[in-house]
């Protein structure tokens, strides 16, 4: 359990769903491509773009595709998982 002070207690519109919420979150914690080189080592940002895609997909009854995202978010926490090569230099 959170603690609540830990919680922020900022209010929501009435009109935002949880889904939307989590959207919103997904898409500010997302790694943009022209960040991709800098922070792709960033465990602390890369759990954080995983755990927010995570709930957007629970949200959207996909359990499954909401695990391998959970499980990503861990990886980079426990340091179970370290960063990919670079997408656009390949595997050469």
């Amino acid at each position: 359990m959170i603690p609540s002070s830990s919680l922020n207690t900022t209010h929501h519109s009435p009109a935002q769903t949880p889904l939307e919420l989590a959207q919103a979150l997904a898409a500010q914690l997302a790694i943009a491509p022209n960040d991709w080189h800098r922070l792709k080592g960033n465990r602390r940002a890369q759990a954080q773009q995983h755990l927010a895609a995570g709930l957007v997909l629970l949200l959207n009854d996909q359990p499954d595709d909401a695990l391998q995202h959970l499980q990503q978010a861990v990886g980079w926490l426990d340091r179970s998982i370290k960063a990919p090569p670079c997408p656009s230099h390949g595997n050469h």
